[in-house]
């Protein structure tokens, strides 16, 4: 088995960035990933004090399948983060500095319309990160499975519509769930498995189109009895992952 893609989502629900390799610390996150969100008006997210809150609080693919349209990169050693938005002019703005924070927030706002409620922030907090999941991690992806579930639906999918950090290859179609609960070896990290990852209507968005064209989920309920693709893990033992590492199951 080895590493095929790597990628992290600095701002929840906009764009992937690809790596050829980070550096994975214990009981975190890839570096930068998930670290910004755009917060709803109506989201009782506190930067002083940061806590997890389900991701209807915030732009999210789920509910705007137009973010995916939304070109991100972010500089982490600047903290300039360049946005690309379809029919706006580019955007290079500083996340470090209330102006830059305000800007982003004002151009995604625009852009959203109607979707976005009330005046949405573009938030961040030290340490923090805006996953799906209570629990600090990464996940990952076997891409058998995906190829599976196109053949068993006569759909092409597109792997960044999963929106996972580690994609690999070497294991046949759903043999990753039996690694739940045990550990995985990737690179120079250690991983434990914790659990499945069910599948939600941000699976339907199209990542290169911004639509909806395919119902994953109820696609994996009609032909596998489940909703789940991909795994959860936490960092049990930081290092080194890169394109090309291999993967070990531990028993």
């Amino acid at each position: 088995m080895r590493v095929e893609t790597l990628y992290r989502y600095p701002v929840k629900g906009l764009t992937a960035e690809a790596l050829e390799e980070t550096t994975l610390k214990a009981g975190e996150c890839i570096p930068d990933d998930r670290r910004f969100a755009l917060a709803q008006g109506d989201a009782p997210f506190d930067e002083s004090a940061p806590g997890f809150l389900p991701k209807r609080h915030f732009g999210c693919l789920m509910v705007n399948e137009r973010l995916a349209l939304v070109s991100a990169a972010f500089d982490g050693h600047s903290g300039k983060l360049l946005l690309r938005i379809p029919g706006g002019e580019t955007l290079m703005a500083d996340t470090g500095t209330p102006t830059g924070r305000t800007a982003i927030a004002a151009a995604l706002t625009a852009y959203l319309g109607e979707e976005a409620r009330g005046q949405p922030r573009f938030v961040t907090a030290p340490g923090h990160a805006f996953t799906d999941d209570r629990q600090k991690g990464v996940t990952l992806i076997n891409l058998a499975t995906i190829a599976a579930l196109e053949k068993a639906t006569g759909h092409k999918l597109d792997p960044l519509r999963f929106r996972a950090n580690i994609y690999f290859s070497g294991l046949p179609a759903w043999a990753e769930f039996n690694w739940v609960g045990k550990e995985v070896l990737v690179g120079g990290a250690r991983l434990s498995i914790y659990k499945r990852t069910m599948r939600c209507p941000a699976t339907q968005v199209n990542p290169a189109t911004g639509e909806r064209d395919a119902n994953v989920p109820k696609l994996l309920r009609e032909h596998f009895g489940h909703a789940d693709l991909g795994v959860h893990a936490t960092v049990l033992e930081g290092g080194k992952v890169a394109l090309g590492d291999a993967l070990e199951a531990l028993d």
